[in-house]
């Protein structure tokens, strides 16, 4: 096994195999959930490997998202069977095998607003939802749903106003962490043997005639360009599929339309509940999901057409979402109640709708011309399918004889000793001087691989104290997300390695120095770099609440794009 770590001598190694000019059996491009499960099922089936990203590890939809690893219950009303059947197996698999350290069963509410049929037609569906999720002999993984009455669904959720709701069902789906899903999908990657490096943004493919034969990739970091050599090149971009299609200057066999929905996070404190809440609307279906000392609420859908990067949310999507959940909720939640926003872009395959809610979830993967393979759609709970079948098809490009997928025998970092680590949980926290509780918190997100964060802090116990400006978070997370994890900016750390940035009131702006300063001795950075890092940072949260100011997307869009992605080591030091 190669080393898991994503380091900065990590990074240099990558880079020096893939612009060596040896050719590789594929070249991923995307590091999201989707190009991260291609370059580990690839490389586990004995393949050579790159993986390139433009920005950060789950810089675009896979750190977005509900965070939900779910079935798609909504899906059976559509009678779409097979895409639920999938789904809630890709689940059982989380659960229980491949990253239960990250993927753990959540309640739901679904309160009833009709008498007689709509506990029937509500029931049936649930009955054949937990029916649909025993996978042969496997158990689900997730209690089965029961029914309440109304005093019984107040008794579990009493922020519920009792005149909204004749009763109500509960049931389990499961959640995530998502960003470090990806994170885990990476290092797991890397220690199989590919060759992960982000922020190297593919700028053009290469072509023999007819044929894709790499691409040319630019170093943000060190502002170098070079080429990659491939014999299969996976497009794994979401919502950039057909940015990255035009680079042949060939249109792609489908087209990929981006659908923006927005969530906001609340502390735990504001309802009063020890269930999640599924609401109906007038488009689709409303989640208040549990998460640690907090709770997200979401999702709208809204066609989005502007910049992809950084999608942005409005004042009214804010308004609507609060004003959906308030319709339940005997004390309405505020403004002023809202810790964090966030926005992302879900990837549909246009052509069967103009509303964006009824566009395919179902994923797609074709072979535009020779050498280049395009996996677009999906859900984030499938991601593995649409992984496999990309490299399936990219299998049969380099003329077959290669083993098939093994990604469902594949523990994710962290995985493997996780429950006998979870059950020595007192030993350590009387070891390392920290409360059970937090050394549950730290379980939940790195799982067996809570022994590097550990080893740091016997190297410096000092990093035992919490990080300014957050009690969930401790000094040494930052340390080990820049030693381990890939972290190469500010923003990398407080938006995805933690959730500072949506889970305090002031967005991470007490955290920012603290965090660049354990940064900067890890990254090489003086002191100019690390103000310029905290400055950009600050800039960005700034913009982002201007932007949650605005009535509509273009006014939105315009107010978060005064400040650009982060800037390069090099504009830096120039």
């Amino acid at each position: 096994m190669h080393s898991a770590t994503l380091s900065l001598a990590t990074r240099e190694r990558s880079l020096a195999a893939l612009s060596s000019g040896l050719e590789l059996d594929v070249l991923v491009i995307g590091g999201g959930v989707t190009g991260a499960g291609c370059a580990l099922d690839a490389v586990t089936r004995g393949l050579s490997v790159g993986l390139v990203e433009a920005r950060d590890w789950a810089s675009g939809t896979s750190s977005r998202s509900s965070k939900l690893i779910h079935g798609g219950l909504r899906y059976l009303e559509m009678l779409d069977f097979g895409l639920v059947r999938e789904a809630l197996r890709e689940r059982g698999l989380l659960l229980q095998r491949l990253a239960p350290h990250l993927v753990r069963p959540v309640p739901f509410l679904y309160p009833l607003r009709h008498r007689g049929w709509e506990r029937l037609y509500a029931g049936a569906g649930v009955l054949l939802y937990d029916t649909m999720s025993y996978s042969g002999s496997n158990s689900r993984g997730v209690p089965a749903h029961r029914h309440l009455t109304r005093r019984g669904a107040v008794r579990a959720c009493p922020s519920l106003r009792p005149e909204s709701l004749v009763g109500a069902l509960q049931y389990y789906d499961a959640q995530v962490d998502d960003a470090r899903l990806v994170t885990c999908l990476v290092r797991t990657a890397a220690a199989h043997g590919a060759y992960p490096v982000s922020r190297a943004r593919v700028v053009g493919l290469l072509r023999d005639g007819h044929r894709v034969t790499g691409a040319r990739v630019h170093d943000l970091e060190t502002d170098q360009v070079f080429e990659i050599r491939a014999r299969q090149v996976i497009n794994a971009t979401g919502v950039w599929t057909d940015d990255i299609q035009s680079l042949v200057d060939e249109p792609g066999p489908v087209q990929v339309r981006a659908s923006k929905g927005i969530h906001l996070v609340v502390p735990r404190d504001r309802i009063h509940s020890t269930t999640g809440l599924i609401l109906r609307t007038e488009s689709s279906v409303l989640f208040v999901i549990p998460w640690g000392r907090h709770w997200l609420i979401g999702t709208t859908d809204s066609d989005w057409d502007l910049d992809k990067a950084h999608p942005a949310a409005t004042s009214r999507d804010i308004d609507y979402l609060l004003e959906r959940v308030n319709e339940v909720l005997a004390t309405p939640l505020t403004r002023d109640d809202v810790e964090g926003v966030y926005a992302g872009l879900r990837p549909l395959l246009s052509g069967q709708s103009d509303a964006t809610a009824k566009l395919s979830r179902e994923h797609t993967v074709a072979s535009s011309m020779p050498g280049l393979v395009m996996v677009a759609g999906g859900k984030y709970t499938t991601y593995r399918v649409m992984a496999r079948d990309a490299v399936d098809e990219a299998v049969r490009g380099l003329g077959g004889g290669v083993p098939r997928s093994c990604t469902d025998q594949v523990p994710l970092h962290g995985a493997e000793g996780y429950v006998a680590r979870w059950n020595q949980r007192r030993r350590i926290a009387r070891q390392y001087g920290l409360t059970v509780e937090r050394v549950e918190h730290l379980l939940r997100r790195y799982g067996a691989a809570v022994d590097e964060v550990l080893h740091l802090l016997r190297e410096d116990p000092t990093l035992v104290e919490p990080l300014d400006g957050t009690d969930d978070y401790l000094r040494v997370e930052v340390v080990h997300a820049v030693s381990a994890e890939g972290a190469l900016h500010l923003e990398d750390v407080l938006t995805r390695r933690t959730h500072v940035s949506i889970e305090t009131f002031d967005r991470g702006l007490a955290a920012a120095r603290p965090a660049a300063q354990l940064m900067a001795p890890v990254l090489g950075w003086d002191a100019e770099r690390t103000d310029r890092e905290v400055a950009h940072y600050v800039a960005q949260v700034d913009a982002e609440r201007i932007a949650h100011d605005q009535i509509d997307d273009q006014a939105a869009d315009a107010a978060r794009l005064v400040v650009p992605d982060v800037v390069p080591q090099v504009a830096l030091a120039a």
